[in-house]
């Protein structure tokens, strides 16, 4: 098979943690980052006789992310248990769902390299998360002057904070056939998860990990290879090299005569390699049979009609519309968009109180995203609460009529921030009012051509690059209060004379 060319197939899971204030059975706190061990209680930790009672906000967050694709939601989904034995999985089983899901069917498209690729969603489903186990962290150690923390490559901890923590799985149909589609895929369901509020997106703290299923066939095939499962991929960089480097393997061992094993893999991002870790189980090894403990989740038509519509207005739909309503760029509105939901409605705001779009979005994309950096937050409505849309919408109205130049715009801009005062009472106590008086613009322009002959001479002979020079000595002896259109026009006219 040395010459035979071969076609990945790939599907995904992604499981996303709901932003629910408390486990999916239980009261605990599902907050991120508290000392191991501290927010169990019998129902997450699963000892004898503690019952599981569903969290109503987990229905409801898994109800508006299946909306969200498409998918058909059933009025009746059933829990189960899945079997198998993990150190951090304290009940020797997970709460999830599997004959009975939450929703089937829907898709989500994107596109790529030009074209829209479509992808099947086979079912969305609710689960219970399992605890984290720790590796070669630090222990502690008895000497002779008193207990220490040393590096132990011999023992394994475990925290059963996130145990109980709710769960969707996001399982997609084997439609994508590249691994840098299946990147753009996790990429573009992680925006619309974080668009709903119903995942923070966070995949360094775990909060959205993507298992990967791939296999290879012989290009033109229809029939599905054996495949490999590469498990716990939390960047999209890292799900794209290992899908490439897990394509590029399976090829090799099937043009070498091999056969491939179906596996559970793990990708080293160190090595820039997939691992493998065990056999890959079947459906059938987890002995799923329904949770005795749980009645069915019943979710009526009216509260799926309810949660509905409450939706907002999804991601691409938004940039869409920018484009269509405000004349924007792709790429204007498609940056306003992936900042975030709140950044795109700040901008609308900001263009509802008459300021132009174009204006709008260069200053949301640019002063104001450069001082949120500043002020080291990436929350628009952290920013809002210094500076909200209104206040810079008057800002932007000043620039807009030529009240004021956009250089001076910026630091009454900081100053803003920095006072909480309004434009106009900065530019009105502080004279920051654009020069815009023909006289006074000229006779600015006429001591600049006094004092920059050589400049005047060039651009006389034809060095047209000399003009920007001599305008910015205009600008500079104004102050950057002359209207630079104005500057323009009358410099042009006086030196063309």
């Amino acid at each position: 098979m040395s010459s035979v060319e071969f076609e990945p197939v790939i599907g995904l899971e992604i499981h996303a943690q709901l932003l629910t204030r408390s486990k999916i059975f239980c009261g605990c706190s599902t907050a991120f980052g508290a000392e191991p061990n501290t927010q169990v209680c019998p129902v997450c930790l699963g000892l004898p006789g503690a019952l599981p009672v569903l969290n109503r906000a987990a229905v409801d967050h898994a109800v508006r992310a299946a909306l969200a694709l498409g998918c058909a939601i059933h009025e009746t989904s059933v829990f189960a248990r899945k079997n198998y034995f993990y150190p951090d999985l304290p009940k020797g089983y997970q709460i999830s769902q599997y004959e009975q899901p939450l929703a089937t069917g829907g898709a989500l498209e994107f596109t790529s390299g030009g074209a829209r690729v479509r992808v099947g969603i086979t079912r969305v489903h609710l689960e219970e998360d399992a605890g984290k186990s720790l590796h070669d962290i630090a222990a502690s150690e008895d000497t002779p002057g008193g207990p220490r923390l040393v590096a132990s490559k011999r023992k394994s901890y475990v925290d059963f904070n996130r145990s109980g923590t709710p769960l969707i799985e996001i399982v997609t149909e084997p439609d994508l056939r590249a691994a840098a589609d299946a990147a753009r895929f996790f990429s573009n369901l992680r925006d619309i998860l974080v668009w709903l509020e119903v995942n923070d997106g966070n995949m360094e703290e775990g909060s959205l990990r993507c298992d990967a299923n791939v296999s290879v066939r012989p290009q033109g095939s229809d029939r599905l290879g054996t495949k490999a499962e590469v498990k716990n991929l939390n960047s999209f960089r890292f799900l794209q090299r290992a899908l490439e480097y897990e394509i590029d393997r399976q090829a090799g061992v099937l043009r070498d005569g091999g056969r491939i094993t179906q596996e559970t893999r793990l990708w080293d991002s160190a090595a820039g390699r997939t691992v493998s870790m065990r056999s890959k189980e079947e459906a059938h090894d987890y002995r799923y049979f329904p949770e005795p403990d749980l009645p069915p989740a019943i979710v009526a038509e009216e509260r799926i009609a309810k949660i509905r519509g409450e939706m907002p207005e999804l991601p691409d739909a938004r940039r869409s519309r920018f484009v269509r309503e405000y004349a924007l760029s792709d790429y204007d509105a498609g940056t306003l968009v992936e900042i975030s939901r709140s950044a795109a409605e700040y901008f609308e705001i900001v263009v509802g109180q008459g300021v132009s779009a174009k204006l709008a979005a260069n200053w949301v994309l640019g002063p104001v995203r450069a001082m949120m950096k500043e002020l080291g937050t990436e929350d628009m409505l952290a920013f809002a609460s210094k500076m909200t849309a209104p206040a810079l919408a008057s800002l932007l109205e000043l620039v807009e009529r030529g009240t004021i130049s956009g250089s001076i715009a910026k630091d009454v801009f900081e100053k803003m921030i920095e006072t909480g005062r309004s434009a106009s009472d900065i530019v009105q106590s502080e004279g920051l009012e654009q020069i815009d008086n023909q006289s006074a613009i000229t006779a600015l322009i006429a001591d600049a051509i006094a004092r920059n002959p050589d400049a005047v001479a060039q651009y006389r002979g034809g060095k047209s690059a000399t003009f920007g020079f001599l305008v910015g000595q205009v600008l500079k002896a104004a102050g950057g209060k002359a209207n630079p259109k104005r500057v323009n026009e009358l410099l042009r006219a006086a030196l063309d004379e």
